[in-house]
């Protein structure tokens, strides 16, 4: 069965991998499309009006261009995965941070998966399911934080942990012989390793967070994107 959707190809370091054929890349982008449509569903029947719906599809889809985009402008590159990006984390967490876990964590799940296909080359099925739905998906756990004080940074940094925790989870069942090259202990090499790429940006996203122009300016934004369209924007 899965030979219609991968096919064999070797990673940079030409060991085994696979890779999508163009059945595969069409039944991510289904996945995909099937998931952002859940994700305008989600919201709360009474909440649900023609305005919020068409303003959360617009704001979710600019969060995700915004955080694709600058997923690919990299500060640096970790040889094994893994890059330290201009905020790209933050535009998936605050998706959550403006409508909530369920809608936070079904795009960021999309997003995950938008990812794999920009780079499809992979070992396994468990490994993609890890590195990409799990670890990308954490990203919308910042909708839980989404009502308390300093919520949009207790968010983001619970988002990053989430994915750390997935991140750290993969190294140790698929990359774990690589600790060796270092003379270190698999759980050890695998926090190491993600701490590399993970720890800086969010430190450096979170140092941006605590600026007064940012935090005014995503305040004002987040007013315009939860608001209906016939309500006026709190002052």
């Amino acid at each position: 069965m899965f030979q219609f959707f991968t096919t064999p190809t070797q990673d940079a370091w030409g060991a085994d991998a696979a890779t999508l054929t163009n059945t595969g890349f069409l039944a991510v982008a289904a996945v995909i499309a099937i998931l952002i449509t859940a994700a305008l569903l989600l919201r709360p029947k009474a909440e649900r009006s023609k305005s919020i719906t068409t303003k959360q599809l617009v704001f979710s889809a600019a969060a995700m261009a915004l955080g694709t985009v600058t997923s690919m402008i990299k500060f640096a590159d970790l040889p094994m995965g893994g890059s330290i990006t201009l905020f790209s984390m933050l535009f998936i967490a605050l998706i959550g941070y403006w409508y909530g876990p369920k809608i936070g964590v079904t795009t960021a799940v999309a997003y995950g998966l938008l990812q794999f296909i920009l780079q499809p080359v992979f070992y396994t099925l468990p490994q993609v399911l890890i590195d990409y739905p799990l670890a990308f998906g954490a990203l919308g756990i910042s909708g839980f934080f989404r009502s308390r004080k300093n919520g949009l940074i207790l968010g983001y940094l619970a988002a990053v942990l989430g994915r750390y925790f997935f991140a750290f989870l993969s190294g140790m069942i698929f990359f774990g012989a690589y600790a060796a090259d270092y003379h270190m202990s698999i759980p050890l090499y695998s926090l190491s390793y993600n701490a590399m790429y993970l720890l800086p940006e969010a430190g450096l996203t979170v140092l941006a967070l605590s600026l007064a122009p940012v935090k005014n300016a995503l305040s004002r934004i987040r007013r315009i994107a939860v608001e209906p369209q016939n309500r006026k924007a709190a002052a």
